[in-house]
């Protein structure tokens, strides 16, 4: 009630300042003189200040009856992925899901804890078609709040066991010359010897070149082999005959 009242009270000033301003500049009664005028409408314009601020603080320290804060909200601080692979899942269940999975050093904002788990995105269409998700990858694919998915919608959750509000020390902190071009390579801590080798063996057949590797950041996991350790980058160009595969536990370079 008191906002309201007070945002009446401007209203009127605001009409008020508006005809002390036409008085300003078109002397008419009660404004004769035009510094009568003018003094109205400073003391207008100051009074609207002063209880627009008295509002905003009203509507700010007033409970809203009508929301409840989350008591599973996070202070959507950024948190750090502390293992090589971080399953996204449909639900906060192995059970649920595959959609993707986060990589060693990546970061995500926790939205929400529920047990051992961790919402990570807002929900978003699933891409429902037959009853099963396209988005999923691995796993469980069915439409169903069993699995996540409600009216054709899903959130991420990830397992909150592997996640930390620090960042982990880079792997690649100390790189050779060769190592720094693949540097940036999914699983780098893991597959480095074989990333530089590879990357230095195609420089020097001149199927790439340094700057190939510099704007790739190195190799990058194969979607299309999830269980084998086959990793891509792009050289001469970024289309799909330019893109060479390596078999990271072989050393075997194809395309």
């Amino acid at each position: 009630m008191e906002s309201n009242n007070g945002t009446i009270i401007i209203i009127v000033l605001v009409i008020a300042s508006a005809v002390s301003l036409i008085g300003v500049f078109y002397p008419f009664k009660p404004f004769k003189k035009r510094w009568v005028a003018l003094i109205s409408f400073l003391v207008c314009v100051m009074l609207v200040g002063v209880f627009a601020a008295t509002v905003d603080d009203a509507e700010t320290t007033s409970p809203d009856s009508n929301t409840r804060p989350s008591a599973q909200s996070e202070d959507n601080a950024r948190y750090w992925v502390i293992s090589e692979r971080l399953n996204r899942r449909t639900c906060p269940s192995t059970d649920c899901g595959i959609v993707g999975q986060f990589f060693f050093r990546e970061s995500t904002l926790i939205l929400e804890r529920r047990d051992d788990w961790a919402r990570v995105t807002e929900p978003y269409n699933a891409s429902c078609d037959g009853g099963r998700s396209d988005y999923v990858n691995s796993g469980n694919a069915i439409c169903d709040p069993s699995n996540g998915i409600t009216d054709g919608q899903f959130a991420e959750w990830v397992s909150a066991e592997f996640l930390s509000k620090s960042r982990p020390p880079d792997p690649a902190a100390d790189a050779s010359a060769a190592e720094e071009l693949v540097a940036g390579s999914d699983d780098f801590a893991r597959y480095r010897t074989t990333f530089s080798e590879a990357a230095e063996s195609l420089i020097e057949q001149r199927r790439c070149t340094e700057q190939d590797f510099r704007e790739m950041g190195g190799w990058v996991k194969s979607s299309n082999h999830p269980d084998q350790p086959i990793y891509f980058t792009y050289c001469g160009g970024t289309t799909v005959t330019n893109r060479l595969y390596l078999n990271a536990k072989t050393g075997k370079i194809f395309r």
